[in-house]
């Protein structure tokens, strides 16, 4: 077709978008690339075999036979199976390795697991990693997390003996931001199966996402401190460290729940 433009007003035009940074030329109407033969119209294989050369190449998101597309998938379905598939911790750290369904994983450094002891009394949930955490691919190595083994201490428990840890998102929201309800839905089975596999004595949440994802509750300062259970174990919520650390007069409730923690485990 030809340009209604003069040349020397269709020479400004291009040279006016090559300053704007445009690189490449491209035609009047969209290419579908993904209906060109397989191979180019000129080679050896296609002028032997002109049919092939004529039909159009599947689409490349088009599911193949018997399978079910990705859009009709439930992203928590396909955790659960991946979830129950998982025999041993290893396992399951793995399975959550290659679970590519949740964006989080996609801005992450590391795959934040567990630290500690598996076979602990006490499994401590917390919520999700930070900065230091997606660094290490350790929970709670922050400054929260040096408050918590503090803690710890003060009731003889320690991450090197008798204290296995974990959160309920395994990869770094973008700017420690709060966890997605959809985010924490399809950590659930994974989290459960953990639970299932350390197999602990008590479990304690650390803030409102990891009770919203255990007990399906929030208002941790309503929960803290009053035993439950969740995933079939005996359960206590407590303020997060990190609240402590902005609020420390939140510290004397913090002790008290301690303290039940360890009469629980003296079994007074």
């Amino acid at each position: 077709m030809e340009s209604a433009l003069d040349f020397h007003t269709a020479r400004a035009l291009l040279e006016w978008q090559i300053e704007l940074g445009a690189t490449e030329a491209i035609g009047d109407a969209p290419v579908d690339r993904y209906a060109l033969p397989d191979v180019a119209p000129w080679s050896g294989k296609a002028r032997s075999n002109p049919a092939a050369s004529a039909a159009p190449r599947a689409g490349r998101n088009a599911p193949a036979a018997g399978t079910i597309p990705m859009a009709e998938t439930d992203p928590v379905d396909l955790a659960r199976q991946a979830a129950q598939g998982a025999m041993t911790l290893d396992a399951l750290r793995a399975a959550l390795a290659v679970f590519d369904l949740c964006d989080l994983k996609k801005g992450a450094r590391n795959l934040v697991f567990c630290d500690g002891v598996p076979e602990a009394r006490v499994m401590i949930i917390g919520e999700a990693p930070g900065r230091e955490e997606d660094r290490a691919g350790r929970p709670f190595v922050g400054r929260a997390g040096q408050l918590l083994d503090r803690m710890l201490q003060a009731v003889n428990l320690n991450r090197q003996s008798s204290v296995y840890i974990t959160n309920v998102l395994p990869w770094r929201p973008p700017h420690n931001r709060d966890p997605k309800p959809d985010e924490i839905a399809m950590m659930v089975p994974f989290l459960q199966r953990h639970v299932e596999l350390a197999n602990p004595d008590v479990l304690v949440l650390v803030g409102n996402h990891s009770c919203q994802a255990v007990l399906g509750k929030r208002g941790i300062l309503r929960l803290r401190g009053n035993w439950t259970e969740g995933f079939g174990k005996p359960v206590l919520p407590m303020t997060h460290p990190a609240y402590l650390l902005r609020t420390p007069l939140a510290k004397r409730e913090a002790w008290a729940d301690l303290l039940s923690l360890q009469a629980r485990l003296r079994g007074t």
